[in-house]
């Protein structure tokens, strides 16, 4: 072919590939329609690649377009990297950079039991409700302020295990364990995110009380803490309509979940 020729059906074929890029992320263009689109040519191919990013190591991350990630360079680190993402068509890409995070002061587990003091790897949903004493910095998911009263019950014997409780101030709470008096922690629970752990059914003994919070200056007893100015910026992007997720785990674990 002559070089001329060459030259102009190389513009085509760009053409063409940013035109199935446009569809792709649009949304206009997926699945079986994807192989037909591909035969345009190698830089269509090309470009309808997604980038090698972390929820691309993923198995599968169902019907989420938002994701936070919570990575750790191995499962005894109490560091981890947090970062959200958003889906557009077929690709991820970050919505954030990267924000240092503490976890459970015994690392990462994929064995999680009750107050063991590690963080739960895995994929998990976020609970409908964003909770704390601050006022409401600005969610689109339902906010509760919380009073006096409110618990989480992290009682391994109690019916309402690993569930939010409400009992009239200054009564004793029908439960025990380590459960936990969400209006005294004014620091770490300013405002919070539930992780969807143990939560379809619950289980007894194997977990509760998952929150991504605000760093306190230490290690979690399994949580995910992130500055305020980092968590408030989290919360305030977490759009219920987008079916966000959570992954969490080792960096070597990731990629198999």
């Amino acid at each position: 072919m002559p070089l001329k020729t060459r030259s102009v059906a190389g513009r085509h074929q760009a053409r063409a590939a940013l035109a199935v890029l446009w569809l792709v992320a649009s949304g206009t263009v997926a699945g079986p329609a994807l192989p037909a689109l591909a035969r345009l040519g190698p830089l269509t191919e090309k470009a309808l690649a997604c980038p090698a990013n972390l929820p691309a190591r993923l198995a599968s991350t169902g019907k989420a377009r938002q994701l936070v990630s919570v990575e750790a360079p191995n499962s005894g680190t109490t560091l981890a990297k947090l970062q959200l993402w958003q889906r557009t068509g077929r690709c991820w890409a970050a919505a954030s950079p990267s924000w240092t995070a503490l976890i459970g002061r015994n690392g990462f587990s994929d064995h999680h039991r009750e107050g063991d003091g590690t963080t739960p790897v895995g994929i998990f949903g976020i609970g409908p409700v964003i909770y704390g004493n601050a006022p409401d910095p600005g969610t689109q998911e339902p906010y509760h302020r919380l009073v006096c009263g409110d618990w989480w019950d992290e009682d391994p014997t109690s019916s309402g295990y690993n569930t939010f409780q409400h009992v009239p101030c200054g009564q004793q709470p029908p439960f025990g364990g380590d459960s936990e008096a969400l209006w005294t922690e004014t620091v770490a629970y300013s405002s919070f995110a539930v992780v969807d752990y143990n939560t379809h059914p619950v289980v007894p003994y194997t977990g509760s009380g998952i929150f991504i919070h605000a760093n306190f200056g230490e290690p979690t007893v399994g949580c995910v803490s992130i500055s305020l100015g980092d968590l408030d910026r989290f919360l305030r992007w977490l759009d219920p309509r987008q079916s966000p997720v959570v992954v969490m785990g080792p960096a070597r674990q990731i990629g198999n979940l």
